[in-house]
């Protein structure tokens, strides 16, 4: 029996949860969340009807708190269908749908202005217009900036610029298109990441530059992350720029070490290649006293080693 009341529960369960409920239309901008000030929405929805009073276009917002569980774009299609936004036979209606709970956001776009306020164009405005100011946590900025962007897109007026050109780098060009996330990324994680990248870079650079045959390896290997790193904290300019610095310095110093009499020396007498000493100069003592007894060679000690309990 009880078997068959779980059974039925599953089974039956979809059938009493509700969909979340399209709220009545009642003015152009609607705020369900309280968040924007009564000022604003006075003004954007003067504006939103200045421009329907001459293009005959449609644009609503509406802020919600949450989905509720509903999918973004299916709920998104459902508001703007229900509220019938846009003029019969012109399908000219425009709805930015704001979730705040959920962090998300979509720009719904009647038949009629599709040609005019393409998928392209509105991803670039909620990128460009809305997102950097929600980030902040300031929606009004988020809002008045992305209608105004819908608004001059529909007139013509607000295209997407080109992207910048990389050229100038020659073969480094295609950090341009890694380029762009520094553009977001707070001063201060920009900071804290290039401490930490210089640090743990200059680590493996220091055995790049200086172990005579591992050293080749590592040096080629860290090629992409002195160019993806920076470039992805600073920009593309500055990634190209630092990455040259530890090719040719890198390289040169590898090079002088490698091919001049001097440089071989010092690679030799170096940390990763140092000679071994005479059995005489280091290590124990082989010649024993007269009487027999064990002394020191000579070492030093630093406080290296480890200490344990039971």
């Amino acid at each position: 029996m009880q078997r068959i009341l779980v059974f039925s529960l599953f089974f039956f369960l979809p059938f009493f949860i509700q969909a979340k409920d399209v709220p009545t239309l009642k003015a152009r901008v609607m705020d369900e969340t309280w968040t924007l000030s009564p000022g604003f929405i006075v003004a954007l929805e003067n504006k939103l009807r200045d421009h329907e009073s001459k293009t005959s276009n449609q644009v609503a917002v509406l802020v919600v708190s949450s989905l509720e569980g509903e999918v973004l774009e299916e709920y998104s299609l459902k508001v703007a269908e229900t509220w019938r936004l846009g003029q019969k036979n012109k399908d000219n209606g425009v709805l930015l749908f704001i979730a705040l709970n959920d962090r998300k956001l979509r720009i719904e776009v009647g038949y009629g202005l599709e040609g005019s306020l393409t998928d392209v164009l509105c991803h670039h405005i909620i990128e460009k217009q809305i997102k950097p100011y929600f980030k902040k946590g300031d929606f009004e900025s988020g809002i008045q900036n992305g209608v105004n962007a819908i608004l001059n897109a529909i007139e013509g007026s607000y295209t997407i610029p080109p992207p910048e050109d990389f050229s100038h780098l020659g073969p480094l060009s295609f950090l341009g298109e890694l380029s762009g996330a520094h553009l977001e990324m707070p001063i201060i994680m920009r900071i804290i990441l290039t401490i930490f990248v210089l640090f743990v870079l200059s680590i493996f650079t220091y055995v790049a530059a200086n172990a005579p045959y591992v050293g080749w390896f590592l040096y080629f290997f860290l090629f992409p992350f002195w160019s993806l790193f920076p470039t992805a904290i600073h920009g593309a300019n500055v990634g190209a720029s630092v990455f040259l610095t530890y090719v040719v310095g890198v390289g040169l110093y590898k090079l002088y070490h490698l091919l001049t009499p001097h440089g071989r020396k010092r690679m030799k007498k170096g940390t990763f290649g140092g000679s071994r000493g005479s059995g005489s100069s280091r290590g124990w003592s082989s010649s024993g006293g007269s009487s027999g007894g064990f002394r020191g060679g000579g070492g030093s000690f630093g406080g290296g080693g480890s200490s344990g309990s039971w």
